[in-house]
C-alpha cells in the first residue's frame, strides 16, 4: 500500500484528492489523506448568501477558455450547474481623469480589431490611434529574453495602452504591476503571436478568421456556478471519504525518512511514500526548509499580494450599463475594480437589487491588511460616490481578506520554475501544485492537481 500526504485543501488539493480516489476506487492499491490547517476546505473559494444576494468572498468565476474548470465539474456531477457570464451585457469602463469612459468594442484584451469603435473612443488619444494603425505593420520579432507586460504593451501599443487597458485588467486578475510581470507567465499566448506573426492585430484577425472559417462559436467570457463557486467545493468534498480529510491539521514539518516521507501535525506523525504540497510557495519553503537549500530559495523569492473584497448589496441602484468599471494605478485610487455582479451573472441579487464587488490589493495599497472592516467599507463607499454618484446606504456590507494569495510571476519566473522543477526531480516523491508555478486561476490549479495525482499512479 502506498500513501500520499495532501497538505492544503484548496482547489488544487481537492483536484488531486479527487483523482486519487477515483483510482482508488477503480481498484489501484493506494491510500491517501488530506491535510488543511483551517476549519474548512477550498481555499480562496467561499460563497455566502444573505437576504437573496450571493456574496463570492473570493474568485466569482473561472475562464471558460480553460477547459479543466468545467470538465472538474462534469467530473463532480455538477455540469448542469454551471452558469454563464452575460456577455450580451457585457460593457466595462475605464476611469479616465475621473471620468467612467468604456472600453470600445473591438479591443480584444488590448489589440485593436475593429476600425470606428477604436478610432471614435475618447479613451485614446490621436496619437495612440495611430500606433495601433502601425503595429499592423510590426515585422516578426525575435526576442529570447522574457520581459514585462508592461514593457512589452508599449512597444507595440504605447504608454496609454499600457496605463489605461492593460495594467488595470491584469491588476483586476492578479493584484499586481504590470511592469513586474513576466510576459511569458502572464501572457504566453501574446508572446507567441508576436515571434510567429511579428503584430499582434495581425495575429489576432487572422485567428478571427479562422474561426469564422470552422465555423467555432464565441465562448461566453466567464463561467461560475448556479449556486456560486462554493458549489464545486461542496461537489468535490462529497465525493470524497470524510475520514481520509483532516481539518484543523497544521502540518509543522515534512522530511525523509529511508525511502518514504515523515509528516508531522502537532503530536501526531504519519508515513507516506508521496507528498503533494498545495501551498504558497513560501509556506511550502519553510516545510522543506531541513535540505536543498537552492530549491528552499528559489521558492521563498516568488512574491506574494494579499487582497480584499468589499461586498455592497443595494435594494436599488443607479448604475451604467454594463458589467463594471476599472481604476487605473494612475488615477491614484485604493479601488483597483468594481463589478457589478447582478449584471455579470443571473440570479446573485434579488429582483430589482444591485450588488456591488469592489476590489483592493496590496500591490496598490501597502497598508491594506491593517485597515479594519470600516475603515476598507469607507473607503470603497467614497470612491463609489465619487466615481459612480452612488451615495445610497446599502443594505449589505461585507469585507473579505485574503492574505499572501496571489502569487506575483516576476519577470524570469518560468526559467527560475523550470530550475526549481528540475530540483524537485531528483526528490522523489514530492510534488508542489496550486498557483505557485503555472497560472493563478481555478482551471490552472484544477489542472496542477490532476498532473500531479496522474504523475504519482505512474510510478504504481
Amino acid at each position: 500500500m502506498r500513501r500520499v500526504a495532501i497538505i492544503g485543501g484548496g482547489i488544487a488539493g481537492l483536484s488531486a484528492a479527487f483523482h486519487l480516489e477515483r483510482a482508488r476506487r477503480d481498484g489501484v492499491h493506494l491510500d491517501w489523506t488530506l491535510f488543511e490547517k483551517s476549519e474548512r476546505v477550498g481555499g480562496v473559494i467561499k460563497t455566502e448568501t444573505d437576504s437573496g444576494f450571493v456574496l463570492e468572498a473570493g474568485p466569482d468565476s473561472f475562464l471558460t477558455a480553460k477547459p479543466e474548470g468545467a470538465q472538474f465539474c462534469c467530473d463532480l456531477g455538477i455540469g448542469d450547474q454551471l452558469t454563464y457570464s452575460n456577455d450580451a451585457t457585457r460593457k466595462t469602463y475605464v476611469l479616465l481623469r475621473g471620468r467612467l469612459v468604456e472600453i470600445p468594442p473591438g479591443l480584444e484584451f488590448m489589440v485593436p480589431t475593429r476600425v470606428w469603435p477604436i478610432a471614435s473612443s475618447p479613451l485614446f488619444s490621436f496619437r495612440t490611434k495611430l500606433r495601433m494603425v502601425g503595429e499592423l505593420f510590426t515585422s516578426a520579432s525575435h526576442h529570447d529574453q522574457d520581459e514585462s507586460v508592461g514593457d512589452f504593451v508599449r512597444r507595440h501599443f504605447g504608454q496609454e495602452m499600457m496605463e489605461r487597458v492593460a495594467e488595470p485588467l491584469l491588476a483586476g486578475v492578479y493584484g499586481g504591476n504590470a511592469d513586474e510581470m513576466s510576459l511569458r507567465a502572464v501572457l504566453p499566448r501574446f508572446a507567441e503571436m508576436e515571434r510567429n506573426s511579428g503584430s499582434l492585430v495581425r495575429a489576432t484577425l487572422k485567428s478571427r478568421a479562422s474561426r469564422r472559417n470552422t465555423g467555432s462559436l464565441a465562448q461566453p467570457l466567464f463561467t461560475s456556478l448556479k449556486a456560486g463557486m462554493q458549489q464545486m467545493v461542496d461537489a468535490a468534498t462529497a465525493s470524497l471519504p470524510p475520514e481520509r480529510i483532516r481539518l484543523r491539521a497544521c502540518v509543522s514539518t515534512v522530511q525523509p525518512c529511508n525511502d518514504d516521507w515523515q509528516v508531522m501535525t502537532g503530536d501526531q506523525t504519519g508515513r507516506f511514500q508521496a507528498v503533494l504540497l498545495a501551498l504558497p510557495s513560501v509556506i511550502a519553503a519553510g516545510l522543506l526548509r531541513r535540505f536543498h537549500p537552492a530549491l528552499i530559495e528559489g521558492l521563498r523569492q516568488i512574491p506574494y499580494s494579499s487582497s480584499a473584497a468589499v461586498v455592497l448589496g443595494y435594494a436599488d441602484a443607479r448604475l451604467p450599463a454594463g458589467h463594471g468599471f476599472l481604476a487605473p494605478r494612475t488615477e491614484d485610487r485604493k479601488m483597483m475594480a468594481c463589478t457589478f455582479v447582478h449584471r455579470k451573472f443571473s440570479d446573485r441579487a434579488p429582483e430589482g437589487a444591485a450588488l456591488l464587488r469592489c476590489f483592493f490589493s496590496s500591490s496598490r495599497f501597502p497598508d491594506l491588511l491593517n485597515q479594519s472592516d470600516d475603515e476598507l467599507l469607507k473607503i470603497a463607499r467614497s470612491e463609489l460616490k465619487q466615481i459612480l454618484g452612488l451615495a445610497a446606504d446599502p443594505c449589505l456590507r461585507r469585507v473579505f481578506r485574503w492574505e499572501s494569495a496571489l502569487p506575483q510571476y516576476g519577470v524570469g519566473h518560468l526559467e527560475r520554475v523550470a530550475e526549481m522543477e528540475r530540483m524537485l526531480a531528483e526528490i522523489p516523491g514530492v510534488q508542489i501544485i496550486g498557483n505557485s508555478f503555472h497560472g493563478v486561476g481555478i482551471p490552472d490549479c484544477i489542472k496542477s492537481g490532476k498532473q500531479a495525482a496522474d504523475v504519482f499512479l505512474r510510478t504504481l
